[in-house]
């Protein structure tokens, strides 16, 4: 992550917004085939727009880890929920908030990414709120 953050801050600096949000979408798992074919299309210029802020996300993200210490005193029943096809970095964060919360179960909605379809969700949601 350091190496990413000098990257951002130079980027940013520079005012090279644009290469700042293909940095940070590729760091965090998009494939950069995807980001050349976003950076193509009117929604670019938004994401453009709000660079600024991935310092902000930078900082408060830390190191990028789990806070598995703070999420030790969370004693609510939790559903932690990962995409079967998320990049792997995902399905770590996810087993680690799952191992870290006390009252936490671990669900793969599998065949989806981070944008999962409402018609698979809705029905796991269901299931858990229901007790």
């Amino acid at each position: 992550m350091e190496n990413y953050t000098k990257q951002l801050t130079a980027l940013l600096a520079g005012g090279r917004r644009g290469d700042a949000v293909a940095l940070a979408m590729t760091t965090f798992g998009a494939p950069a085939e995807a980001v050349a074919g976003m950076r193509q299309t009117l929604l670019w210029s938004i994401f453009e727009s709000v660079a600024p802020t991935l310092a902000y996300d930078n900082i408060i993200m830390g190191d990028g880890s789990v806070p598995t210490k703070w999420m030790a005193s969370v004693t609510v029943p939790t559903l932690v929920i990962v995409g079967g096809a998320s990049p792997t970095f995902m399905h770590n964060a996810a087993q680690a908030a799952a191992d870290a919360l006390p009252n936490a179960q671990l669900c793969t909605l599998e065949g989806q990414t981070r944008d999962v379809a409402p018609e698979v969700l809705a029905p796991v949601l269901g299931e858990f709120f229901a007790g």
